[in-house]
């Protein structure tokens, strides 16, 4: 079909700004094509997979399917413990709204696991965390807020046995 063409590696922190562009321009699927260009010149640019993870996650609010597989590939890819973990937050918590922006019945149960599970990633970010680096804290509390003002619950266990 098409062979992609290779990205000069002197032209990779000008593509990482036009990526980061596009993602403030919600044009995701943009910069997960310029990140993938990026990622054949420099495997490891842990740059380029952060912003990936997040142009990615970017999308579930708008519909598309993401999968869990594909993006937990580039998050075990980032290197730093502290960001992977806090990442893989960033992601539950973003699963979590756009199931809860579907507003179908029973998805608030759903959207509620999803933030629970962001805070617990959330909670472990916070431990290992850079000195005077809080975004974790404020991360876990935006997710309780969340919960708290739509009253979202964990779905109750069925009690369908006979004693």
């Amino acid at each position: 079909m098409f062979e992609l063409k290779s990205l000069h590696k002197e032209a990779v922190p000008a593509a990482l700004e036009r990526a980061k562009h596009y993602r403030l321009l919600n044009e995701s699927g943009a910069a997960e094509s310029i990140c993938l260009d990026i990622l054949q010149v420099e495997p490891n640019n842990q740059e380029a997979l952060v912003t990936l993870v997040l142009a990615m996650s970017d999308r579930f609010a708008k519909g598309y399917t993401i999968g869990d597989t594909q993006i937990q590939d580039y998050l075990s890819r980032i290197s730093d413990d502290y960001e992977r973990i806090y990442y893989t937050g960033i992601i539950y918590e973003r699963r979590g709204k756009a199931v809860l922006s579907k507003s179908i019945h029973g998805s608030e149960s759903t959207a509620y696991e999803f933030f629970r599970q962001a805070m617990d990633w959330f909670e472990r970010a916070e431990a290992i965390r850079p000195a005077g680096n809080d975004d974790a804290i404020l991360r876990w509390n935006g997710c309780a807020r969340i919960i708290i003002r739509n009253k979202l619950m964990a779905r109750e266990a069925p009690n369908d046995f006979i004693e």
